[in-house]
């Protein structure tokens, strides 16, 4: 096992070093990343699912090499694709959204055929380190941002595929000497508290910050006056968390919220994640690529749902509050501990693959009052994440983060022993589901009054609140006037695909005329408000100073949820499976159709003999667009329909 690099930074005197520097960090990380592959049993495993609501691991292998090519196209870096249908196929579809596709619709390529591809990326980023002018500091519009944020992306992928291959089952892992876990184990030590004084904190870095990568929730500013508290002195370990099971923790519903409950009746678990229940009533432990006995020093690795039901429990049996701590309270913890470092120390810590693939007992590393404030197992706070005062997305990556900005994904702080680069930096924010599996655990808090500044529920991003006004605002009917125009060329089965569906309304509108919708755009962003309002009913977002509400009941609309589905996409490079239409709706209406020939080549394939493309346009295709109406017209289909404003 090979010690990670830590981050390169964006500044320096010394252009060639820095080329050589950034060189070597990407080659690390592409090599660390195959090298975890290398722990499946054979190709086939490739096509396997580690759980339901992920892809096959195949995906996970295409998935990093296709997004350098992707961010360096949309950079200006490159201006030809490598494999436009890999650089579609592996795209997106990552985490459990629920614009994501089912795995069972992709005919997946070959492993060999993979390999060989992520062989060409390599060569081609390569290229890029060694030729692109640089200019130092690196800043957010240069190209080489984008390399920095595909090395990043990697990185993260490293840490969430080997949460995968923990998942797998063992028949289909080989054992990697690259990999050794940690084979010291013990007891359960006693937690106690540590009091923590209370301060004002300051969270977020500047936009002017110059020093190392970041993703672009870790950017603004937010103050929180954090009160006295106290922490435990431990991550919370196996041996302590197991008496929550012995007493039916997992089967007693008053320890558990509305969200919790759901999630035990969905997944019916019984037990944390990595615990493999024998039959005398005890629990093995499953690591990276083995089973050994439950180590009961070692800390537990719950989901969020998890680690609240156990301080809930503990909170009755001691009769005092037990809660997570906030993220603000976390960073106090590092503070006061004296972990502060912009890059977090590895040599303290159990971080980096510095020490073992895999956790440690969590009385081995101590920062000052505490252990593990940072390292061995990622640690759930309380705190749903949001962008702070002054966020904005990065035009090359703008669903990074606001899909997450939904009240449902939690933040994680401090990294685990696989956590590398941007994730053991200390501004670095990342967030999951709260019932999601990383190797995360926990540590609680007692007293405090966490005042957390939630603006999940409420749209503010100017963009996405435009795009919601000119679909949903009130005297704002062009949706339904352009449904109604379309729907004279739809029949009442059949499947409609718009492209460029924005926050959705056309979609919702024609499936009171078809049998089903799908609707497809460019960024999670867009498409999120519709995505919440098919699963929650409702939505709100701030615009011109006020906020506005929308119900789905409200659009008189019954039909919607069964019948319309959306999915973030590229119309230009779509994934093949968004065939089989008997029309099509190619969205324009607030823009002029770009790369028309190009669409329309890709819409030949994806029509069911006798089926329409339909552009929606502000006006009347001019003669520039013949090309797409010919090409509409030179296959066995009704041909072509321009509708406009």
């Amino acid at each position: 096992m090979v010690r990670q690099m830590r981050s390169v930074r964006l500044d320096g005197a010394d252009v060639d070093a820095k080329r050589c520097e950034l060189r070597d960090y990407f080659h690390q990380s592409f090599e660390l990343f195959e090298s975890l592959f290398e722990l499946l049993a054979s190709d086939e495993v490739f096509y396997r699912q580690s759980e339901p609501t992920r892809h096959p691991m195949i995906f996970y292998f295409g998935h990093t090499a296709v997004f350098y090519i992707n961010k360096l196209i949309i950079a200006g870096a490159l201006s030809e694709r490598i494999n436009p249908g890999y650089e579609s196929l592996f795209a997106v579809g990552v985490d459990e959204m629920v614009w994501d596709e089912s795995s069972e619709r992709f005919a997946w390529p070959k492993v060999d055929e993979v390999r060989e591809y992520r062989k060409e990326v390599r060569n081609v980023v390569d290229r890029l380190i060694r030729t692109l002018p640089m200019k130092l500091p690196i800043t957010q519009d240069d190209p080489f941002w984008a390399i920095w944020m595909g090395i990043e992306h990697e990185r993260i992928h490293i840490e969430t595929s080997s949460v995968l291959h923990r998942q797998m089952p063992l028949e289909f892992i080989r054992p990697g000497k690259a990999f050794p876990r940690c084979m010291s184990s013990g007891g359960t030590p006693e937690n106690a508290l540590f009091p923590i004084e209370g301060k004002r904190m300051t969270l977020g870095k500047g936009s002017d910050d110059r020093g190392l990568y970041g993703w672009d929730n870790e950017y603004g500013v937010c103050a929180y006056d954090v009160e006295d508290f106290k922490a435990s002195t431990y991550l919370v370990s196996n041996g302590e968390f197991l008496p929550f099971v012995n007493d039916g923790g997992y089967r007693n519903p008053q320890w558990w919220d509305e969200e919790g409950q759901k999630f035990l009746q969905i997944r019916q678990p019984a037990c944390p994640p990595f615990w493999v229940p024998q039959p005398d009533g005890t629990y093995r432990f499953r690591t990276l690529a083995e089973e050994i006995p439950l180590p009961m020093n070692w800390p537990v690795e719950v989901n969020a749902l998890e680690a609240q039901a156990f301080c809930r429990w503990k909170s009755v049996h001691e009769n005092a509050f037990y809660r997570l701590p906030s993220e603000a309270e976390w960073y106090l913890m590092v503070r006061e501990c004296g972990m502060d470092a912009e890059i977090y120390d590895d040599t303290r810590t159990n971080l980096n693959l510095a020490h073992f693939a895999s956790s440690v007992p969590v009385d081995t590393f101590a920062h000052g009052g505490l252990y593990d404030v940072v390292g061995n197992v990622w640690q759930w706070t309380q705190t749903p994440i949001d962008g702070f005062e002054g966020f904005s997305t990065h035009p090359w990556y703008d669903d990074f983060s606001t899909p997450t900005f939904d009240g449902k994904h939690n933040l994680l702080k401090g990294g685990s022993w696989i956590s590398t680069g941007n994730e053991i930096v200390a501004s670095s924010r990342y967030a999951f589901r709260r019932h999601f599996v990383q190797h995360a655990g926990f540590r609680y808090v007692v007293g405090g009054e966490p005042r957390e500044q939630v603006r999940n529920q409420l749209i503010e991003d100017i963009e996405i609140a435009e795009l919601c006004m000119a679909g949903y605002g009130e005297g704002n009917t062009f949706a339904q006037e352009a449904a109604r125009s379309i729907r004279e060329f739809i029949g009442k089965n059949d499947r409609v695909l718009e492209l460029g569906c924005q926050a959705g309304r056309l979609s919702l509108e024609l499936s009171e005329y078809c049998g089903t919708v799908t609707g497809v755009e460019r960024s999670a962003r867009f498409i999120s408000p519709a995505v919440e309002l098919l699963r929650e009913g409702r939505f709100a977002f701030r615009y011109g100073g006020s906020v506005h509400e929308v119900y789905l009941e409200e659009l008189n609309l019954p039909h919607s949820r069964e019948r319309v589905v959306f999915y973030q996409g590229d119309m230009c490079n779509l994934k093949p499976h968004f065939r089989g239409y008997e029309c099509i709706v190619i969205n324009a209406a607030e823009e002029a159709v770009e790369e028309v020939p190009v669409i329309a080549e890709t819409m030949k394939e994806r029509l069911n003999p006798g089926g329409r493309v339909i552009a929606l346009t502000p006006q009347p295709l001019t003669e520039g667009a013949k090309a797409f109406d010919y090409l509409c017209r030179s296959q066995p289909c009704r041909g072509f329909v321009n509708v406009w404003r």
